[in-house]
């Protein structure tokens, strides 16, 4: 049999243990929900980096396509498409030589270099002062070379042969001068009237493909087979227009200055040359005066 005291002392030691393990239930409860938020967002994580690495791999294969034409088979394997991607290709090499031009040629044909207006004003008071031997010493140094030089030079340099082909001579510069000028500039109108062609080439090469897969598969092809050759078609003609586009854009506005620029340069050099009419004492004398300085 138990002792009688045994009883109390075994209610006790249970009630001490029942204790013990509530207050150890309570000290590893934080813990638990400490491991569970960690796995919660260990899986958050994990979830977030394989949505990032697909949008990542999404984005890559779409901008890939901007440069690179590929073509599916039935099989649905990827390859490479080279003529379409040669056209993108070949558009995009153009695409940056036409804006190095266009930077180069903006360069190339300021205003300082076809009508510089200190050059000018230089010119026009030799004139006035009958120092015809210093105009044409300044207009054939290097520091006035210009169009507007050039084309006053080609006027005064005939001088002994009269005041009729000082006009002549003028008129032959000038027109050497523009030739010389537009025919730079006319390379970036060229670009931009053949890369849309170009372009469209790579629309109808694509289209083409496009319509061999329908062939293919007996007139059910499946988008992804018509996927290639529609965006072969469609990207040979935004880079068409990319090349086009600026080209266009850069001619106009470069041949609108350097027609304004020439017609200044022009202007000024045959103002200058009217004061060489004969018709009174003073032209005359010009004339005469800028024909012994013309000769050797």
């Amino acid at each position: 049999m138990i002792p009688p005291e045994a009883g109390p002392r075994t209610r006790r030691e249970d009630e001490k243990r029942m204790t013990m393990n509530h207050e150890t239930q309570h000290r590893h409860r934080p813990r638990r929900r400490r491991l569970l938020m960690g796995v919660g967002l260990f899986a958050m994580l994990a979830a977030s980096a394989t949505a990032s690495a697909q949008a990542d791999a999404a984005s890559h294969s779409f901008a890939e396509a901007f440069f690179i034409s590929h073509s599916v088979d039935v099989n649905g394997g990827r390859s490479v498409e080279w003529l379409g991607s040669l056209v993108i290709w070949l558009l995009m090499a153009t695409s940056v030589a036409s804006i190095g031009l266009i930077g180069q040629l903006a360069a190339a044909n300021r205003r300082a270099t076809i009508a510089p207006e200190a050059v000018m004003h230089r010119a026009a008071e030799y004139v006035d002062a009958g120092r015809y031997g210093e105009t044409m010493a300044m207009l054939a140094e290097s520091d006035a070379e210009s169009d507007f030089a050039t084309i006053l030079l080609g006027g005064l340099e005939r001088a002994p042969a009269g005041f009729q082909s000082m006009e002549g001579g003028l008129e032959q510069a000038a027109t050497e001068v523009i030739a010389r000028r537009t025919r730079h500039v006319e390379i970036l109108n060229v670009i931009g009237q053949v890369s849309p062609m170009v372009g469209l080439f790579g629309t109808v090469y694509g289209m083409i493909l496009a319509f061999q897969s329908i062939v293919a598969s007996g007139g059910n092809a499946d988008p992804v087979l018509l996927a290639g050759g529609i965006g072969t078609a469609l990207v040979t003609t935004f880079w068409g227009l990319v090349v086009a586009i600026p080209a266009l854009a850069g001619y106009a506005a470069l041949r609108g200055r350097l027609d304004a620029s020439l017609t200044e340069a022009i202007s000024e050099a045959e103002t200058i040359l009217e004061k060489f009419r004969p018709g009174d004492a003073a032209s005359d004398a010009r004339l005469r005066s800028a024909s012994e300085s013309s000769q050797p």
